[in-house]
């Protein structure tokens, strides 16, 4: 079937990525409009009830098709209906039924945007016409004229957005008078004249005029120029202040289109209100493919810490749990990784959820909790923990340093760079004791340190395996053919590029590999790149199409490692969350766990 005259003068600009025409692009000049008014019987919408249709089709100010009849409602018309239409049941008795006449309506309204004052009125009548007598109701767009009226005019200029009222107001060649083609006529010259005033709005599409019929602030309506001329491609978009400053990143695989949803009604989160009222420009960064989007936003969210960004609001309280390199080894929370012989655990979100994890590494193992820089040539007095045998006393010379790194250290190190079992079941262990005995909140705090320590166990053995490999390439096909290349180097993205559909992707994968960023290692498990990037790029590299090119060494994790208790975290999580509802029921199926894992 040819495409229609207006779509064939526009199709090189409104091809979507999928060859189609998107209707949303058009301009109003270029849109097919059927301009649609009905009179009933003053009824519901019940399928009923209508008396008379009137519609006109236009395009670019021409008039192109008329619609019009009376129809028979098949019911009594109610007297003040004649009084004010003029429509009386003599002239309506030979008139078709709405089943007769839907087939011709639904005709005419094809491949066009059906355009009415007070639009739901009159579309809900038709679309219970059309489910009574078995008509599916067509996907077609509506414009509602008092809509627009509500946005474009002021009560300066009109009192109210009445049908009778904005004829007047734009001059109207018909003038109103409750009959369905007059009316529609009357419409015709409305939206004209409102289509006029919506340029003053930068408002030229068909979606554009949409979205601006509907409740957007004064703010968005007069910021949306700041989404003019974006490129519909994957990247970052940065909204910056009058002074330059970063205000708001954010990332999309389009992010023309992102940017423009930002000036609509779907957008009403108040702090994006507000970052929009002190905007003055977008400043979109065109990336190769979405993960190195993704990548971009997260590096230039720590990089400037826009105060728009949640993310941004509190980049200072990611933690570790660090092992120090002492006789008598002890847990310590820090905010940053040493190139230095300690065991680090992390990152933690905040210094509560590391010091979570370590209470629960005192439950399993016997570290002293003591802060003092001990000597093994001279004696500390010892704490209340020791008194109450819950710290073997090397502040004492109780336990030599060989005895306590066998006892409490290695098996800490283990955990964390290996097998964490003999953690995981003292505290499983210990667990099962508090429920055997009912102490269903004590088990409930054992349990949220079991999960603090072996979520992050486990993300950190994940990170690290990547993290260890000098460079690894990966590709996966993209929706057009091509591919999307990405160069990693110790778990930090070093380059990303997308070879063209039809062509061999080595070159371009060489190139990528040629100009990728050097990335040296250092100290820690994730030391190149954040822990939230290096787990983008691994969901990523996870992804079942995703293939690998070339790795300078294994990819791999330990045999008995974290990762094995994968599914116990995630019941103990659902334990957890399940707890406001039943805290006794929650902890007695932890325990049942703990069996079940013995076995």
């Amino acid at each position: 079937m040819a495409q229609p005259a207006y779509v064939q003068g526009t199709l090189d600009t409104l091809l979507s990525a999928d060859g189609s025409v998107d209707p949303a692009a058009l301009s109003l000049r270029d849109t097919t409009f059927v301009v649609l008014d009905l009179e009933t019987t003053g009824g519901a919408p019940d399928g009923g009830g209508i008396t008379e249709i009137g519609a006109v089709k236009v395009r670019s100010g021409e008039e192109l098709g008329v619609f019009a009849t009376l129809v028979n409602p098949g019911e009594r018309l109610p007297p003040f209906i004649t009084v004010l239409t003029g429509i009386t049941e003599a002239m309506l008795a030979p008139a078709p039924r709405i089943e007769t006449v839907l087939p011709s309506l639904l005709e005419f309204l094809r491949g066009a945007v059906l355009v009415a004052h007070n639009a739901p009125y009159d579309v809900g009548f038709l679309k219970a016409a059309c489910a009574r007598h078995g008509y599916p109701w067509p996907q077609i767009r509506v414009l509602d004229t008092a809509a627009l009226a509500r946005r474009a005019l002021t009560r300066d200029e009109v009192p109210n957005r009445k049908l009778a009222t904005l004829a007047q107001f734009f001059h109207a060649r018909v003038q109103p008078i409750h009959r369905a083609l007059d009316d529609a006529k009357a419409t015709v010259d409305v939206l004209h004249g409102l289509i006029e005033r919506l340029g003053s709005f930068r408002v030229h599409t068909l979606g554009d005029a949409a979205e601006f019929a509907k409740a957007v602030t004064p703010t968005q309506r007069r910021q949306r120029h700041l989404a003019d001329g974006l490129p519909h491609v994957p990247g970052v978009y940065v909204f910056r202040a009058a002074d330059d400053r970063p205000l708001y990143v954010g990332t999309s695989k389009d992010i023309g289109t992102r940017v423009r949803s930002y000036f609509t009604a779907s957008e009403k989160r108040a702090r994006i209100s507000e970052m929009l009222g002190a905007a003055t420009r977008v400043e979109a960064v065109e990336c190769a493919h979405s993960l190195e989007a993704e990548v971009r936003e997260l590096r230039l969210i720590a990089a400037h810490a826009p105060p728009y960004n949640r993310r941004s609001k509190y980049p200072e309280r990611v933690v570790w749990l660090k092992l120090t390199a002492e006789v008598y080894p002890r847990l310590s929370v820090v905010r940053a990784l040493a190139d230095d012989d300690a065991t680090y655990l992390g990152p933690f979100s905040s210094r509560r959820t590391a010091e979570l994890a370590a209470a629960g590494v005192y439950d399993a193992v016997p570290l002293r909790q003591c802060t003092h820089k001990l000597s093994v040539r001279t004696i500390t007095p010892a704490c209340a923990l020791a008194e109450l045998g819950r710290c073997p006393a090397p502040c004492e010379h109780q336990i030599s340093p060989e005895e306590y790194a066998a006892r409490a250290a290695i098996p800490f190190r283990t955990a964390t760079e290996g097998d964490p079992r003999p953690i995981v079941d003292a505290l499983l262990a210990r667990i099962e004791v508090l429920s055997g005995r009912q102490r269903y909140e004590e088990a409930a705090v054992v349990r949220s340190r079991l999960v603090a320590l072996l979520r992050a166990t486990v993300r950190m053995q994940r990170l690290g395996a990547l993290t260890r490999l000098p460079e690894m390439v990966a590709a996966r096909r993209d929706q057009i053919g091509g591919w999307e290349i990405v160069v990693v180097r110790h778990g930090r993205l070093a380059a990303a590029a997308t070879s063209p559909p039809r062509q061999h992707p080595r070159p371009t994968l060489d190139m990528a590999r040629a100009t990728a960023e050097t990335v040296r290692p250092g100290p820690g498990p994730v030391p190149a790149a954040s822990a939230e990037e290096t787990e983008r790029i691994l969901a990523w590299l996870e992804r079942p199409d995703t293939r690998l090119v070339e790795t300078s060494g294994d990819w791999v994790s330990p045999a008995r490692g974290a990762a094995r208790f994968s599914d116990l975290l995630t019941r103990a999580e659902a334990a957890g969350s399940a707890r406001d509802s039943s805290v006794r029921s929650s902890v007695t199926d932890r325990s049942d766990d703990a069996r079940s894992l013995r076995l």
